[in-house]
C-alpha cells in the first residue's frame, strides 16, 4: 500500500475532523476499543494544537487523510510513576498521542507505516525511545503495537475516569 506520511497543515484541519468524527462514529456503532467520544476526544482543536505545535503528521493514500498522529516530547502525569527501560529525559522521548487510522483503511498496514514513520523520525532526532499510552481494552492497537515491536511497560490510571476510561496500558519502543 502507498501511503505518504508528511507534517498536517491548518489547511488539512477540516478533513482531520472528519476523520475524528468518523472514528468516533463508527465506535459508537460498533466496539468502541479506543474510548474515545464525539465532541471530547480527538477534535478539531486536538488537531490544531498538534498543528500550531508542529508536531502533528498525517498519512495520505490517495489524495485522502486516512490515519495521523501527534508525536511530543511531553509525557502525561502518570508516565513519571513507572519504571521504563531506560531512564531518559524527555527530550529523547517522543510521545506518540492521538493514533488514529479511518475505519475504512484499517487492517492495511496504515498503522504500522505511521509507527514506522514515527521511529525514523525518532532516529534522525537522536530521540532513544518512543512511548505511548493505550485504553486497556483496545485490542487492535494493542496488536499493532506489540506487532511493531513496542513491549509492554505498566497499567496506569490517567485520569479519565469521569469519562469511564480508568486503565490505560504504557508500552515502549527503545531505538537505540
Amino acid at each position: 500500500m502507498s501511503v505518504n506520511i508528511r507534517k498536517g497543515l491548518m489547511s488539512d484541519a477540516d478533513e482531520l475532523e472528519k476523520l475524528y468524527d468518523d472514528l468516533n462514529d463508527y465506535s459508537a456503532e460498533n466496539i468502541n476499543y479506543c474510548g474515545f467520544k464525539k465532541g471530547i476526544y480527538p477534535t478539531r482543536a486536538d488537531a490544531v494544537k498538534g498543528i500550531e505545535e508542529n508536531n502533528l503528521y498525517v498519512a495520505i493514500k490517495e489524495d485522502v487523510i486516512v490515519g495521523s498522529l501527534i508525536l511530543r516530547h511531553k509525557p502525561e502525569e502518570a508516565y513519571n510513576t513507572v519504571c521504563w527501560k531506560k531512564d531518559l529525559t524527555y527530550d529523547k522521548v517522543l510521545v506518540i498521542y492521538t493514533f488514529v487510522v479511518h475505519p475504512n483503511y484499517a487492517n492495511q498496514g496504515v498503522g504500522s507505516k505511521l509507527l514506522e514513520f514515527a521511529e525514523e523520525l525518532a532516529k534522525e532526532e537522536g530521540v532513544e525511545s518512543l512511548r505511548l499510552d493505550v485504553y486497556s481494552t483496545n485490542l487492535p492497537a494493542i496488536h499493532v503495537y506489540e506487532k511493531n515491536n513496542f513491549e509492554y511497560i505498566d497499567t496506569v490510571d490517567l485520569g479519565l475516569e469521569e469519562y469511564g476510561l480508568k486503565w490505560f496500558k504504557l508500552y515502549e519502543k527503545l531505538i537505540y
